[in-house]
């Protein structure tokens, strides 16, 4: 199974910063290169809330972790890692220049992943000399906590390096899905697109307000979709019969009236107001970092409790959590091999048969 020695991370916002804390955490050297003055701020706070809830998860002791180090240039980055996650703002004209300059400078057999949350990566390629290499690796805030990677292979993209990218992030403890037909927004998004466009319809049209809507998610079906999914929850509606009853059922509702799916809210300054005014307010004076260690806490916890449960095999996120954390736990146990050592036993002449 392929393993991650080095990593390189380029784009050190919230997404890549996440990046760098889970790899970080997992003892894994990580160079990282953003032109951002106040990126080595940035992924110092997402470090602390990292280590804050990978220490709640691993009571009895983390692993060493891995060395940072904030490089100059992308070339200087991506010297010597084996893993290459970009993370650069959604713009296809500045990740083709990104994805060419790592490209030029990546060992060959260098996985470059993108975090992108949409662009197609065959796009993305057009500007690469080895594009084989390139997957989408879309994952999800914060990436040290949620275990899903969505990975998608463009039209030049191997499957060697589907394959290996599924290993990489898998040693890392997280869930790759590989998405079966490359499609824009890939599958995540799609559906939280749809979730997002009628929820905005819904406050602009007066029907609730963001707290409320909120509240309608996480008291109800959104507690049911984090441990079953959808078309599980929706078999287990069906009852006995499971689900050609519920879609018997519940089919014909489609075609009603119901939603606004295929319309899409103007995102006037009046829309923009009213949302960020009731947003404060539901956020009762909390900062944003005090309520990223509420989500993260809440996060741990839910897993934590997805752990024990399937006659203590975990289920769904939950038996992910638990090998994950049993995994670290190893690894903390681990005794840690001096860089002079790593080097002797790689140089040491091997015995001849």
């Amino acid at each position: 199974m392929s393993v991650i020695r080095k990593a390189a991370a380029v784009g050190g916002g919230v997404i890549g910063a996440g990046w760098v804390a889970r790899l970080i955490l997992n003892g894994i050297d990580v160079s990282i290169f953003d032109p951002d003055p106040e990126a080595e701020r940035k992924v110092s706070e997402v470090m602390k809330n990292s280590r804050r809830a990978y220490k709640t998860m691993v009571p009895g002791g983390l692993p060493k972790e891995g060395k940072l180090t904030f490089a100059k240039t992308i070339a200087e980055a991506v010297a010597g890692a084996n893993f290459i996650q970009e993370s650069v703002p959604e713009r296809l004209d500045l990740k083709h220049k990104v994805l060419a300059e790592i490209d030029k400078h990546a060992a060959i057999d260098a996985i470059i992943g993108s975090s992108t949350s949409g662009i197609l990566p065959s796009d993305m390629q057009t500007s690469m000399k080895h594009p084989e290499r390139l997957v989408v690796g879309h994952p999800y805030n914060p990436v040290y906590l949620l275990p899903l990677v969505e990975i998608v292979g463009g039209k030049l993209t191997s499957p060697e390096a589907i394959e290996t990218a599924r290993e990489l992030y898998a040693s890392i403890g997280m869930k790759p899905v590989v998405i079966r037909k490359e499609i824009e927004a890939f599958v995540g998004d799609r559906l939280l697109e749809a979730v997002w466009r009628e929820a905005l319809w819904l406050i602009k049209d007066d029907i609730t307000t963001v707290e409320e809507l909120d509240d309608i998610m996480r008291y109800s079906f959104g507690i049911r979709w984090a441990q079953m999914g959808m078309f599980q929850v929706y078999r287990v509606a069906g009852g006995e019969a499971g689900m050609r009853h519920f879609m018997a059922q519940f089919g014909p509702c489609l075609s009603w009236p119901w939603t606004k799916l295929m319309d899409v809210p103007e995102l006037t300054d009046e829309l923009v107001d009213k949302i960020a005014a009731q947003s404060d307010e539901q956020a009762h004076g909390l900062s944003i970092r005090e309520l990223e260690r509420i989500r993260d806490d809440n996060l741990v916890a839910i897993m934590d409790a997805l752990s024990r449960q399937n006659k203590g095999k975990g289920w769904g996120a939950g038996a992910l959590y638990k090998d994950y954390t049993k995994q670290l736990s190893k690894l903390a146990k681990k005794p840690a091999i001096s860089k002079a050592a790593e080097k002797a036993k790689s140089t040491k002449p091997k015995k001849k048969a």
